[in-house]
């Protein structure tokens, strides 16, 4: 009885893991990846797959219902995400570790392993990312001035991680690390509408 309770639970807790759980098994995978990645000297392909895993999640409500859904069988997952990535042009590495993810109901922690892989590879060249969202798309030149303006400030290069959020109205959330510099319009309302509580 305790040993079926048990394995109960594990189960479980496979789908709803805490987040800190959930970045130290991204963070192990993401190791694996990029030195096998650095050993095959691919690094310019892995930062490819990052880019395609990066947008699916963004744009695909389909593919985020696979990856975080506990329906699907282990088989079907892995034979659904093999697909997909063999259909988007994602290398064989990643197509294997997204296979072995599903195998061991792991394919949630995709977008903490696709973050986890970014800093890896920034760190590696000395880079820093910078997680970006702003109201509407940034243009080339916008982000490249960012980018210039943060390098000064940082003191590094500066990779931006853009990402749209348009119930920011306008300006920028601009996260380095533990650093978050937000510049919206909606916090500068919320920021607002507490001053006038204050003062009613």
């Amino acid at each position: 009885m305790w040993c079926d309770h048990r394995g109960q639970d594990i189960e479980r807790v496979d789908v709803s893991e805490p987040a800190s759980i959930s970045t130290g098994i991204a963070a192990r995978y993401a190791t694996a990846v990029y030195e096998l990645a650095k050993e095959g000297k691919d690094v310019k392909g892995l930062e490819a797959d990052i880019s395609v895993l990066a947008t699916a999640m963004a744009e695909s409500a389909d593919f985020n219902a696979l990856i975080n859904s506990p329906v699907y069988s282990r088989a079907d997952q892995a034979a659904a995400i093999t697909a997909i990535a063999k259909k988007s042009g994602v290398s064989a590495l990643m197509t294997n570790t997204l296979a072995l993810m599903a195998d061991k109901r792991r394919l949630f922690v995709l977008p903490q392993l696709v973050q986890t892989l970014r800093e890896v590879i920034a760190t590696d060249k000395g880079e820093v990312t910078a997680d970006v969202t702003s109201a509407k798309a940034l243009t080339k030149a916008q982000s490249d001035k960012l980018a210039k303006t943060l390098k000064a400030r940082m003191g590094k290069d500066v990779t931006i991680n853009a990402s749209v959020d348009e119930s920011l109205i306008g300006g920028l959330i601009v996260k380095v690390g533990s650093k978050m510099i937000d510049t919206s319009i909606r916090s500068k309302l919320s920021s607002l509408q507490n001053a006038m509580k204050e003062v009613g």
